[in-house]
């Protein structure tokens, strides 16, 4: 099993729920709870297939079509994981609601730069070469399901708290992003490294 738990360790640590939960707090704040939820499993069904064809197809996607290495493509998302990890870190809720887009495109779409991006596709990769197909499609739905139980779960605690505790809940949800920060800035130098290593970079 211990491809699996380190499969689905990496996989939820790059989607990290509550990272995103600040993502996404214009809708935790403004749709009701059955819309949100609708969104999310509309967001999460979309992800899970494209998640599933970058682990079926592997490095030759990159190298058959789109005639690229993968490690380029390694590279590249660690840059841009650890460019938001680092500011985030440093600027707080801000540097998130920078990147967030308007909320009414983003719950007809999943254009959600924590959900697919850079480090969750490299993920879904990692986890096709290290698993047989059936495998590594049940880690990404189940990560997957596991991440908006939670995100609904933060949604209805949300609701519940915001009007008594709005200051508290604020702060939490302030010092959890910026501690899940510095785990996506530590993700995102290990793919740098790797993708390095993988191009035979002088020092590695």
């Amino acid at each position: 099993m211990d491809p699996y738990l380190r499969s689905f360790a990496l996989f939820f640590a790059l989607f990290n729920p509550f990272l995103m939960s600040i993502y996404l707090l214009d809708l935790i704040r403004g749709l009701p709870t059955p819309t949100f939820t609708r969104v999310l499993i509309r967001g999460s069904v979309i992800s899970a297939t494209v998640f599933t064809l970058f682990a079926w197809g592997g490095e030759a996607f990159f190298r058959d079509y789109l005639q690229v290495r993968f490690a380029s493509f390694q590279i590249f998302g660690g840059i841009v994981f650890l460019l938001i990890g680092l500011r985030y870190v440093f600027s707080g809720a801000h540097a998130i609601e920078s990147l967030r887009d308007n909320p009414t495109v983003m719950a007809g779409s999943v254009a959600m730069p924590i959900m697919i991006g850079p480090g969750t596709v490299s993920a879904s990769v990692v986890i096709g070469t290290r698993l047989p197909l059936p495998g590594a499609i049940a880690v990404i739905a189940g990560t997957l399901l596991l991440t908006v139980i939670i995100l609904v779960t933060m949604k209805v605690a949300h609701d519940k708290l915001k009007e008594r505790h709005a200051a508290i809940t604020d702060r939490y949800i302030d010092l959890v992003g910026r501690m899940s920060a510095l785990l996506i800035g530590t993700i995102a130098i290990d793919m740098i490294v790797t993708g390095l290593d993988s191009v035979g970079f002088p020092g590695n």
